[in-house]
């Protein structure tokens, strides 16, 4: 039984899809507890915006966007060649690792550390490990659940949009539905986060505005990325065969190969 999944190569490629998708997203959450400056990693100063009556915003994101990008892009190459279920397979198994992984998380928070452990801290300069270790993995519930939600929200907006683009432009225009559907998803994914996570800290404007700013980065990402997209497209097509290929792009629009 094995030897026969592993020799069809659509399969090995979406099993290699599905471990990447779900890897990516896992990573994405362990590290989106740090906020970087997206100025300084170009030597500048902060942009210094002023939107919806809040002054003074800058483009401080959450680290956990320099790999989301990456996953609307595998989404929408899946919804190419595997079609809407598929990816709604790999979003529910991507949010149930998740889900385990912080739940593992709190369990290691509260095992109680051991004292060797926690002098070894002074020696890497850190006051205190365990305090260190519970800020990292201890996140907010309500960023964990909003996190969860606008990602399985943005999968459906993401699927949905690329869709009724396919169906109106077929096989043509990859870099429209792909692109179009992910600037649509990530802004609906950019708001989600915020009004379940901040909405009881955060004012109407302030979220509008931190939202906006972090759309802005997402809608550039997706821009820069479009020619990733036909570039997996080819490598798939020469791994899989053109006719093969074909056949799967058929069948994920949901027209029986004749």
């Amino acid at each position: 039984m094995i030897h026969s999944i592993l020799k069809d190569r659509s399969t090995k490629l979406f099993l290699g899809f599905m471990a990447f998708f779900c890897c990516n997203a896992l990573i994405a959450e362990a590290i989106g507890t740090k906020l970087f400056s997206l100025e300084k990693i170009f030597g500048m100063h902060p942009v210094n915006f002023t939107m919806f009556g809040q002054s003074g915003l800058a483009f401080t994101l959450t680290c956990g966007v320099l790999l989301w990008p990456l996953e609307f892009v595998i989404t929408d190459i899946i919804n190419e060649f595997y079609g809407p279920k598929a990816v709604r397979r790999i979003s529910y198994t991507a949010v149930a690792l998740i889900s385990y992984a912080f739940l593992i998380y709190y369990l290691a928070i509260q095992v109680p550390p051991a004292d060797v452990w926690l002098a070894s801290s002074s020696k890497q300069g850190v006051d205190n490990i365990q305090n260190s270790f519970n800020a990292i993995f201890g996140q907010n519930m309500r960023i964990i659940i909003g996190s969860l939600v606008a990602f399985m929200v943005s999968q459906v907006v993401d699927v949905t949009v690329f869709h009724q683009i396919k169906k109106k432009t077929g096989n043509k225009h990859l870099w429209l539905r792909a692109t179009g559907s992910t600037l649509v998803s990530q802004l609906v994914d950019s708001y989600i986060v915020l009004f379940i996570a901040f909405s009881y800290t955060f004012t109407w404007q302030q979220i509008l505005a931190i939202g906006m700013m972090n759309y802005l980065y997402k809608f550039t990402v997706a821009i820069i990325l479009t020619p990733l997209i036909y570039f997996v497209e080819r490598r798939i097509e020469r791994y899989v065969g053109h006719e093969m290929a074909h056949k799967m792009k058929l069948s994920a629009m949901g027209v029986e190969n004749l």
